[in-house]
């Protein structure tokens, strides 16, 4: 488990998390009601958040994934876009929400934008765990926000440091001192 040592700050509780969820799970039944919705799951940090999000939606909806990779190993974007995994399911007619964890430079979610509006669904928004606004290269919407952070590399809650840290609760940054010169 979690060496206390190894967290530096903690952004966000899990009772903050929970409470958000709660208030975005309403707005989205609210504002769906009626339609053919349709979570599309950004592999793999938006399952925790995505999972949690669903439960807190009280209609109807379909779930399904996609895997696009622009970091690699690195704790940075490289730009570079690729779909590692597709939708099994057509979009096309339907009501998309993309559930991503964390939009940080925006290339990533304006490249995944621009492939699924391509695939003509009825409506297509963006609901998003985290946002890094300072960091922001690509001008991206989104229409269902959770919390808006610093310019912080942070782990929790579905993101993750070298596959680890998902399985926490709740949004940390990391001690400097143990991971030194690997964080940005």
């Amino acid at each position: 488990m979690l060496n206390n040592i190894e967290i530096d700050e903690i952004l966000i509780t899990e009772k903050q998390i929970k409470e958000k969820i709660a208030e975005l799970g309403k707005k989205i039944t609210q504002d769906y009601q009626g339609k053919n919705l349709v979570f599309v799951g950004v592999l793999r940090g938006a399952v925790i958040f995505m999972a949690d999000l669903a439960r807190a939606v009280s209609i109807p909806m379909i779930f399904d994934f996609i895997a696009i990779s622009s970091y690699g190993a690195a704790t940075e974007s490289s730009g570079v876009v690729r779909i590692l995994k597709d939708l099994d399911e057509t979009i096309e007619g339907k009501d998309v929400l993309i559930i991503e964890d964390i939009i940080d430079t925006g290339l990533t979610l304006d490249y995944l934008v621009r492939i699924l509006k391509s695939r003509k669904p009825t409506s297509l928004k963006v609901c998003a765990f985290l946002n890094k606004n300072s960091r922001r290269k690509a001008k991206v919407k989104v229409d269902y926000l959770g919390f808006d952070i610093p310019n912080k590399f942070v782990v929790g809650y579905g993101l993750d440091y070298a596959g680890k840290f998902r399985n926490i609760p709740y949004v940390f940054t990391l001690n400097p001192e143990i991971y030194q010169g690997e964080l940005k």
